[in-house]
């Protein structure tokens, strides 16, 4: 005889309201939750581990994400959920790659190229957005902030940037991706233009333990999801 619990059991257990609960049953999260004669909720085994897979996913992937892997594994498409994860992994690994990159690109004077793209002291807005893998409205969003800024082109008027611009943009377009540290990041890049490195070496070494942290939240995550994928593996009944 399958184990089963109330929402309030599972709600305590996981330090979440039973109306949290409700909720990721509403939206299609978890397996089919059966109900007793007086129409209460009888929560079983698998129920409980959808929703430990749910909260632990939570702590190291966005909300979509989380919602699109558990509807997938509900429905039987549970190759194509891992496949959405792993993607998520590899892209925490470019992420992690692109930091690297960019420290070693603000120590380097001989800044020509990156990418194996030319850099040159005057570049477009939408070339150096596509270097840094920013969107143009963030970059002006910078620049009315004041920490970037961009000259004109006599010709034209359009918006051109120079070489330490770019540096610029991609240092903001890293750390703010990894530790949000725009309220700081003013004096980050006027040591930039000092050339004063050992705060931007300590900015980009906290931003790699964020990384690492994530990364452990996350298989910390597909662990759960491997769990939670047993119960199908071994034909749990779930009404």
């Amino acid at each position: 005889m399958q184990k089963t619990y109330t929402p309030t059991q599972i709600a305590n257990a996981l330090n979440v309201s039973t109306t949290t609960l409700r909720r990721y049953e509403e939206q299609g999260l978890i397996p089919d939750v059966p109900r007793t004669a007086g129409n209460h909720r009888t929560y079983m085994s698998i129920h409980y581990q959808a929703f430990m897979t749910i909260r632990s996913l939570l702590k190291g992937y966005e909300i979509p994400v989380v919602y699109d892997v558990m509807k997938k594994i509900k429905n039987g498409d549970i190759i194509d959920a891992l496949w959405l994860v792993n993607r998520q992994l590899h892209q925490i690994q470019e992420e992690k790659q692109r930091v690297e990159e960019i420290l070693a690109m603000v120590k380097n004077s001989n800044f020509t190229t990156y990418r194996n793209v030319k850099i040159t002291n005057s570049m477009s807005i939408g070339k150096v957005a596509e270097i840094a893998g920013v969107n143009t409205s963030a970059i002006r969003h910078w620049e009315k902030e004041g920490l970037i800024r961009s000259e004109r082109d006599k010709d034209n008027g359009y918006r051109i940037f120079t070489v330490p611009e770019l540096r610029k943009i991609l240092v903001i377009g890293s750390l703010r991706r990894t530790v949000y540290y725009m309220e700081n990041m003013k004096q980050l890049l006027n040591d930039l233009d000092m050339h004063s490195y050992s705060k931007i070496d300590r900015s980009f070494q906290l931003a790699l333990q964020n990384l690492n942290q994530q990364l452990t939240m996350k298989f910390a995550g597909i662990a759960e999801i491997m769990k939670y994928i047993d119960f199908y593996k071994i034909g749990t009944d779930v009404t």
